[in-house]
């Protein structure tokens, strides 16, 4: 506690008091309080002179005992003649909440003023006697935290993890609902019997990578947007693939996720999931016109194709060198059922499609081989799907290569590696391996026309 005499140093920020004992303090730019009010109940502040009758303000002390009211000491608290005198000031008290200001990651904001950390909105507002920033309290999608653990562990994860910049300011609930969008198969889906080939294991090479064996026919990275569609984008890129290389270049066509998306409505939810069966079987019976006549915006709307017709119909040309009429169609969908299958499938037909379980640390892949990390399991997870257009081997220190899948994801190219990304091989590491479809397409070179 400052002498007295010291308290001098306040004359300038103390307002000046009258010169009689009844006299109205001013209270312009000082915060009203609580200091008395805090201390003592109204009224029945100390009488005479005791120093224990104090309040901190303004990095020292202000008091609430009777011998304050002597002009030359002018050392009451601001709120002392109203609360211990009942005297009320006859002139316009400050709101509270101007004088009030919060101190938050080294700068300071008015009482009221709101911002953004991350995710999540923030006010400083006020907490009785004090102002303080508040904030929302969301997982975000992008979490500095996650991303530094995640590259202190590059060693035994196998991979690093980069900030990608269109997720931050995003929730987690917005990441797993608007940038995946596949929903989990049906149990009965998961049983369908895998085709079965014909084979020697000991004879699939050590690694493939579909863009050099069919370098025109192979689709290129899509970016879904906001619009949780993985279902739509990776089935018309799976189909889209699979056209090209089965007419051996004579239809290297882009299929329309969006005619997908706005058309196959019955039982689909559009931007926010479908069923992968659901969407082949739409392929099959009704067929899709091309990415040019059926353009991808992102978004739900109303189907605007007869789902009958031919590409005439659709208002859509047929493509150069070509006599197909009818929209383009497949065959029925078929499971893949280990490892060695799907490495086969690929390596004859063509990528495949594949469902896999994202958790959050998925979001900030940047590039390596990824393995899921067990913090990230403590977080909200949903499945996508995506296109597996390869697979490799990468060296290990610790002896025995580890097995990878190339994979291509729907994100843009600015995520990960040029869009794809590597995941551990033959672990089923997030359950990549599960569920494994591939398709016949029906090319116009068949006889359909």
């Amino acid at each position: 506690m400052l002498p007295r005499s010291n308290l001098a140093i306040l004359t300038g920020l103390l307002v000046t008091l009258a010169t009689s004992v009844l006299a109205i303090p001013d209270y312009t730019g000082l915060p009203p309080g609580p200091y008395c009010a805090n201390r003592y109940t109204a009224g029945r502040c100390c009488q005479g002179r005791q120093d224990e009758c104090s309040a901190p303000i303004l990095s020292t002390l202000c008091y609430c005992d009777d011998f304050c009211m002597r002009h030359r000491e002018e050392d009451c608290c601001p709120d002392f003649w109203y609360h211990c005198k009942g005297i009320r000031p006859n002139v316009t008290v400050p709101d509270i909440s101007e004088h009030r200001r919060c101190f938050f990651q080294g700068r300071y904001f008015d009482h009221g003023q709101t911002l953004k950390v991350n995710c999540n909105s923030c006010k400083c507002s006020s907490l009785g006697p004090r102002a303080e920033v508040l904030c929302e309290e969301n997982r975000c999608l992008v979490e500095p935290k996650l991303n530094e653990e995640i590259n202190m562990q590059r060693d035994i994860l196998g991979w690093n993890a980069g900030n990608h910049s269109e997720f931050w300011g995003r929730t987690l609930d917005e990441g797993v609902q608007l940038r995946l969008g596949t929903i989990n198969p049906s149990q009965s889906v998961y049983r369908m019997n895998p085709v079965r080939r014909i084979y020697d294991p000991e004879a699939l090479p050590r690694d493939f990578d579909a863009r050099t064996r069919w370098p025109r026919e192979i689709s290129g990275i899509q970016d879904q947007g906001w619009c949780g569609a993985s279902w739509a984008i990776s089935t018309t890129n799976v189909a889209s693939d699979r056209f090209a290389i089965m007419s051996k270049g004579m239809e290297s066509i882009d299929l329309s996720a969006q005619h997908l998306l706005s058309c196959n409505n019955r039982g689909q939810q559009g931007c926010r999931g479908g069923y992968l069966d659901r969407a082949w079987m739409f392929l099959r019976r009704f067929g899709l016109v091309d990415e040019q006549c059926y353009p991808w915006t992102g978004r739900n709307d109303v189907c605007r194709l007869r789902k009958r017709g031919t590409l005439r119909d659709a208002g859509c040309r047929s493509p150069p060198n070509s006599m197909r009429k009818e929209l383009y169609k497949v065959g029925p969908a078929y499971r893949l059922g280990n490892e060695t299958d799907i490495m086969q499938e690929i390596l004859t037909s063509g990528p495949v499609q594949a469902t896999m379980r994202v958790y959050q640390d998925f979001f900030v892949y940047k590039s390596g081989i990824y393995k899921h990390s067990r913090t990230a399991e403590l977080y909200q997870s949903g499945y996508h799907s995506v296109r597996i257009i390869g697979w490799g081997e990468e060296r290990s220190y610790r002896g025995a290569p580890i097995k990878y899948w190339l994979v291509a994801n729907s994100w843009g190219y600015q995520w990960g590696e040029d869009g794809f990304f590597r995941i551990l091989r033959g672990s089923n590491e997030c359950e990549i391996e599960s569920f494994v479809l591939g398709v016949w397409a029906k090319t116009d070179t068949e006889g359909q026309s």
